[in-house]
């Protein structure tokens, strides 16, 4: 019998409907090349977007939120290691593993940290200065108490990683420093020349905030691009648009909702340029490893580009902070054809210092040494120790009042 991992998701996994999805899927395959079975569990419901982890040989669960169901399904599962999807399950379900399943390895997926994502929002909202003060959220405190809790937190930014050890000082020990796995398994081949393509594009799920402001920004910016190039349009792609997104589509404006992009990629290998103003977010934006599978070049901010550049200088395109600057070179970019293969040259740069045979394989070793010193991991995390120390469980206490509560109406509805 080979080693068990449990993943808990936050939602099923839909790699078409954002980058959240298909990072979960490298990691599964990740696993599994690896000799792990896997079973992938969520009281999420599932959408006609979710990917077929049956089909990939891994056993899909349907759990329940604050149930003691998930405690026997534990007790016959006993897994190896489990992996949280995001905070707010390590929040709901880590007491639990850990009271069933002590020595199972607790890993977290922060995806991206989310009280970064919020402290650049309130930032930007407020339309003031950068205070690192702005960092020091109650959201902040629930992520780094889950990081704490944790064995191993994958971090999928050098930025993140240097915010956690230098900014609040969390141990490197357990951290794990995970990005995206650009693979020559993914490279696009269909290259379309400058002459050929035409039009911007945007590409974002519209549930994620910074996506939605996006698609705001480049909506408040399009009439000054279009009355340099009257006759471009700019397509807005994602998944899950609501009415508020339909109502932005003015065809005859040449700003084009578009809704969702079945293929990523296909997609973005037909524009000339990606438009990308992103006002705030954090992690890494998926929308830039897909265009440089499709060699579009783009303009975006730095905090667009901050996780993907770790340092280097090449970006497939303009990296731009201000108004008169995006516009600029977002029609620099669609008008100049040597311009735009220059830039779609250190693109193709760009991928390949992107592209690792041995992805992950960092991550298996940490995971492996974790496993055979498991105690004397978890004492060099003393601060982890005391927030599993009963005073600070009010996680537990919150889902067991809950599950009591849940118990109490069903008798009374009997």
């Amino acid at each position: 019998m080979g080693k068990h991992l449990l993943v808990i998701g936050l939602v099923w996994p839909e790699p078409s409907s954002s980058a959240a999805g298909w990072r979960m899927l490298q990691l599964l395959a990740l696993f599994k090349e690896e000799g792990y079975l896997i079973s992938f569990a969520s009281a999420a419901s599932k959408s006609a977007y979710s990917v077929d982890l049956q089909g990939m040989g891994i056993q899909e669960v349907q759990i329940q939120l604050n149930d003691s169901s998930f405690d026997s399904y534990l007790e016959d599962l006993m897994p190896e290691v489990v992996l949280f999807d995001r905070f707010m399950i390590e929040e709901q379900y880590s007491w639990r593993v850990a009271q069933v399943c002590p020595n199972a390895i607790r890993v977290l997926d922060t995806e991206d940290l989310h009280f970064v994502r919020q402290a650049r929002q309130e930032a930007f909202k407020k339309q003031g200065p950068w205070k690192d003060e702005l960092y020091y959220s109650a959201m902040a405190k629930r992520e780094l108490a889950a990081i704490y809790r944790s064995d191993l937190s994958l971090i999928i930014s050098q930025v993140e990683w240097e915010i956690l050890t230098k900014q609040f000082h969390i141990p490197a020990h357990i951290l794990t420093l995970l990005s995206f796995h650009v693979s020559k398994d993914n490279l696009y081949s269909n290259f379309l020349d400058f002459e050929d393509r035409k039009d911007f594009v945007f590409i974002g799920n519209f549930l994620h905030e910074p996506n939605w402001r996006t698609v705001l920004e480049i909506k408040r910016l399009w009439p000054k691009i279009r009355q340099q190039i009257p006759k471009a349009e700019v397509h807005i792609y994602g998944a899950y648009p609501s009415q508020k997104v339909w109502e932005l589509n003015k065809p005859n404006e040449g700003f084009i909702i578009k809704g969702r992009a079945e293929h990523a990629v296909e997609t973005l290998s037909k524009y000339r340029v990606l438009l990308a103003p992103i006002p705030f977010g954090a992690g890494l934006k998926g929308k830039f490893i897909d265009a440089l599978y499709a060699q579009t070049p783009s303009v975006t901010s730095k905090i667009g580009a901050e996780g993907m550049l770790n340092n280097r200088a090449e970006w497939q395109g303009f990296i731009v902070e201000n108004e008169e600057e995006i516009v600029e070179k977002a029609c620099e970019l669609y008008l100049e054809p040597v311009v735009w293969n220059e830039q779609v040259t250190l693109g193709k740069k760009l991928l390949m210092d992107l592209l690792h045979d041995d992805w992950g394989s960092a991550f298996i070793d940490q995971l492996d040494a974790v496993r055979q010193e498991l105690g004397a991991h978890r004492n060099l995390n003393f601060t982890g120790q005391i927030l599993w120390s009963n005073q600070f469980l009010a996680t537990k206490y919150m889902s067991q009042w809950i599950e009591e509560k849940n118990k109490s109406n069903d008798d009374a509805r009997g």
